[in-house]
């Protein structure tokens, strides 16, 4: 028997492979990780495996900006607050990042 997934998303991802830093209250750090995609309501992250967030979580992640951007709108990053709506580790032999899927905005918990 074949499981279907059904899509859920109300917007549409742009692909985006940029840095990010996410800090996790629970953890008193920041972790680096970088963006898979991103929306309007949502982004998908990859994060190291040691990174102890799971489901539930509140997040903050900076966008970094270049020097350029940055003149351009004022600040030399982008905060975005979030929940972390799923967490996907992978086949641990060969991966040495999770993904994890974060909700803009709805916090919840």
């Amino acid at each position: 028997m074949e499981a279907t997934l059904v899509e859920q998303r109300s917007d549409v991802r742009t692909e985006l492979n940029w840095p990010v830093s996410v800090w996790l209250p629970g953890a008193n750090r920041f972790f680096n990780g970088q963006s898979s995609n991103i929306s309007k309501t949502g982004v998908y992250l990859n994060v190291p495996m040691t990174t102890p967030v799971r489901e539930g979580n509140i997040v903050e992640i900076n966008f970094p900006r270049t020097d350029a951007l940055a003149h351009q709108k004022g600040g030399y990053a982008r905060i975005k607050v979030g929940k972390v709506v799923r967490v996907e580790r992978r086949n641990m032999l060969k991966e040495t990042n999770i993904g994890v899927a974060v909700q803009f905005g709805n916090l919840e918990e």
